[in-house]
């Protein structure tokens, strides 16, 4: 798989702006609370997890780590800075501390649809317990407040394929491919549905969608391997070539290459 922190469904989730849980309003009834109902000490462990987040994005870790050291000191109920805090250490290849992160992530929200997919997907790739992260997938997907399910559909269509659970796979990606047609990460995953059912031609179709939304400089090194192999078997051997060169060029050393060289179409 590619790197934990740069898979699709493990951008950064979190709404550092977002409301927390109900508490009592001005008028003694229990509202929603806002940005304005945030005391001195919650906002400014949000300014410090904002901070540790640039510092993430610059691979800056270490730097990242002591910032949402500092957002938790300020709040140690910050639910969110915890989750972030396991994305850090999933990008550092601290598996356990990220696991340990995220199950007091969850402890402190359990209702959170954001920690729950995020936690689903370490479990799937990094945790190597898929069949335990679908129940993440599926408790994100019935939040009705969930803002973006597409990427729990994604994710869960994905650790379907892992586990070999084909039609589950083609479910949860077709539910996203109504959500949201054009996202290169379902056209992908129904790509190697159809691969995987040798069904090619359809296979192929999704191959053209993921081309036509999606730069070929941006496709990682399995999705070009997927793509070679689908034209392979369509006979097209002029798109194949492309593919290969893009493969070629931007992961020499990758396993997927390797098996292009030595011919492994039906691995």
């Amino acid at each position: 798989m590619a790197a934990p922190a740069g898979r699709f469904a493990c951008v950064l989730v979190f709404a550092l702006l977002s409301a927390c849980a109900g508490g009592p309003g001005g008028t003694g009834t229990r509202e929603l609370r806002t940005a304005s109902d945030q005391t001195a000490a919650e906002k400014r462990s949000q300014i410090r997890l904002q901070l540790a987040v640039g510092y993430y994005q610059d691979r800056k870790y270490a730097i990242a780590l002591d910032e949402v050291k500092q957002a938790i000191a300020a709040n140690p109920d910050y639910a969110d800075a915890y989750g972030f805090r396991a994305l850090i250490y999933i990008a550092m290849g601290e598996y356990a501390l990220a696991d340990e992160n995220y199950r007091h992530a969850l402890r402190l929200a359990p209702r959170n649809p954001e920690l729950s997919n995020n936690y689903g997907l370490f479990l799937c790739d990094a945790g190597g317990k898929p069949a335990q992260a679908m129940d993440y997938f599926e408790t994100a997907l019935k939040n009705p407040t969930y803002g973006s399910p597409v990427k729990a559909m994604v994710n869960a269509g994905n650790c379907s394929l892992k586990m070999k659970n084909v039609d589950a796979a083609e479910r949860y990606l077709l539910d996203a491919l109504r959500y949201e047609p054009d996202l290169p990460a379902t056209n992908a995953g129904l790509a190697r549905v159809y691969f995987e059912r040798r069904d090619y031609t359809r296979a192929g179709f999704f191959i053209n969608r993921l081309t036509e939304t999606a730069k070929l400089d941006t496709l990682s090194a399995d999705v070009l391997w997927l793509a070679i192999r689908t034209r392979r078997m369509l006979g097209d051997r002029v798109s194949e070539a492309s593919m290969a060169a893009q493969l070629r060029k931007r992961f020499p050393g990758s396993t997927e290459y390797a098996a292009y060289e030595r011919g492994a179409f039906n691995e």
